[in-house]
């Protein structure tokens, strides 16, 4: 199955499932699957990352949501308006109750939003613009930012609405630190959202289990699952034969080996279609000296050279080929097709030159090479470990000796996110939630500022002012034409200055039973609402 023909059919990939009620069902359901690594906390603000958000998603509610198209719908907030250029009002949805019978009201959206926005949480990037939020009444509330910024109801459709009460009773104020990964509180084990599921039990690294929400104000959902287990199974082999076994139902991330075996076994079947998020390499630009380095009194990854040598170190048509079978295009650039602001004009990777990449190296003073740590997760992206290895094997032909640390997510994210971002050389992935180009800007590759709230994820801390105020200029621009020149200016930029090495947009790949019906999103979203057991 070719990435390519995948791209042509992502139209065709969304399985929607029939209207029905739970009510209208003669026998309850239940629906199981598993994936190769765990959330990292029930806590809807701890962890930045599309897994996560997607299953809490279920147990908890943004202001809106996005449909299958990825467009935005109403959700909690039944409708909203701007009053003026810098004020969104939303008016809320009447009748919603919390898990535990609880009123949902403009005081849960105030607590919720400035919760999400103040640190620790990792959900900061999204209030780049935000100034405050006020109660107008009981069921209205006014959200004010710094400037006009047209992206607020993208922004908010990962901010899921918590219980003030609850989280005041429990002594849940505040999220728990990510980089601080045994730290915990009540909303760590524990949830009391607005959605169509109820977490039931939970066993980290293990087992999780939901059950449906009888009282959900939604009547019009598309389901007829009345359980949820979860399981994390973190071999690929494994995970793959319960699914042939009918163990579970539905495999979340598909090892690229299984796909055809999975797709010509009786009983399973493959969804596919073009993922939004861009799996890349990221420097440490910011420090006078790596920490996981052979050199010593400077930085190498400060020279432009270095980081085109790597760039062109790596065979990215090899890692298609062997490591993602097929199951990826490569890109140049930080965002995929399908995100605002992509271009393809712009999307065309220096060539893989071996030779050249050592004469940069010794251009920029290293003509034998150096050492250096490179940080990989190893249950987080499609292949991520073997990836990584590929691209040691690769920099090793250039003169490049690369220490490779993989680690599960938990620890990986708590290493390079954590204090000081302590990583020289690393991997991440980025599917932006908006599903706009400036998303990605404003976490990735902007300053970081914890007063503008940029950068939040710039790991390697890059920074490039012409960058910087275009970013800017974007944010506030609600001229299409003008927008659109400006992102394209500001992506030369990133490309030109080599200040990444992307590698490929992921293929989207789920494997289901033939008796399940569910929507794919290609964001990696799995809302339970849409899904049938047959």
């Amino acid at each position: 199955m070719r990435f390519k023909s995948m791209l042509k059919a992502s139209a065709l990939a969304l399985a929607f499932a029939v209207p029905v009620t739970l009510a209208g069902m003669a026998e309850a359901k239940t629906f199981r699957f598993a994936n190769d690594g765990d959330l990292g906390s029930m806590d809807p603000y701890y962890r930045n990352e599309t897994f996560s958000l997607t299953v809490l998603n279920n147990v908890y509610e943004g202001l809106f949501r996005r449909k299958p198209d990825l467009t935005i719908e109403a959700s909690l907030a039944e409708s909203w308006s701007q009053p003026n250029p810098t004020t969104w009002r939303f008016n809320l949805r009447k009748g919603v109750k919390f898990h535990d019978g609880t009123p949902f009201t403009a005081d849960d959206v105030v607590f919720s939003i400035n919760r999400a926005a103040t640190s620790p949480s990792n959900m900061v990037g999204y209030f780049a613009s935000f100034k405050e939020v006020k109660k107008v009444d009981d069921y209205t509330v006014d959200y004010i930012t710094k400037f006009p910024d047209p992206l607020i109801p993208d922004n908010l459709a990962y901010i899921f609405m918590m219980s003030k009460s609850w989280a005041e009773k429990h002594n849940a104020q505040k999220s728990t630190d990510l980089t601080k990964p045994t730290e915990e509180n009540y909303a760590t084990r524990n949830t009391n959202g607005t959605g169509p599921f109820i977490l039931k039990s939970r066993e980290p690294n293990s087992r999780t289990t939901f059950s449906r929400n009888a009282n959900w104000w939604d009547k019009t959902a598309k389901t007829n699952v009345t359980e949820v287990n979860f399981s994390v199974v973190s071999n690929a082999a494994t995970r793959t034969a319960a699914l042939l076994s009918g163990e579970v139902d539905m495999v979340y991330t598909v090892p690229p080996q299984d796909v055809e075996r999975i797709s010509r076994n009786p009983g399973t079947k493959i969804l596919q279609t073009a993922e939004t998020r861009v799996v890349y390499l990221g420097f440490d630009q910011s420090r006078d000296e790596l920490l996981e380095s052979s050199v010593k009194g400077k930085n190498p990854f400060k020279d432009a050279r270095v980081r085109e040598a790597f760039y062109r170190a790596i065979d990215i048509e090899a890692i298609k080929s062997r490591v993602m079978r097929g199951q990826s295009a490569p890109t140049a650039l930080m965002v995929a097709p399908g995100v605002r602001g992509y271009s393809k004009t712009l999307d065309v990777r220096p060539k893989h030159d071996v030779a050249l990449a050592k004469k940069l190296l010794a251009d920029a003073g290293y003509p034998n090479g150096f050492e250096v740590g490179l940080d990989c997760p190893n249950d987080r992206y499609v292949n991520d470990e073997a990836i990584c290895q590929a691209v040691t094997a690769m920099l090793a032909r250039a003169g490049v000796k690369v220490n490779l640390n993989a680690q599960t997510r938990t620890k990986y994210f708590a290493k390079i996110l954590g204090p000081g971002y302590t990583t020289s050389f690393f991997m991440l992935g980025w599917a932006p939630a908006t599903v706009d180009s400036h998303n990605v800007f404003l976490n990735l590759i902007q300053t970081r500022s914890a007063e503008k709230k940029t950068g939040t994820f710039n790991v390697g801390g890059y920074s490039n002012p012409k960058f910087d105020e275009l970013a800017d200029k974007i944010a506030q621009e609600t001229d299409d034409a003008k927008r659109s020149a400006m992102i394209a200016e500001a992506t030369r930029i990133y490309v030109d200055d080599f200040a990444y090495i992307p590698l490929h947009a992921q293929a989207l790949i789920w494997a289901v039973r033939d008796n399940i019906e569910i929507a794919q999103y290609a964001d990696n979203e799995m809302p339970w609402r849409h899904i049938v057991v047959k």
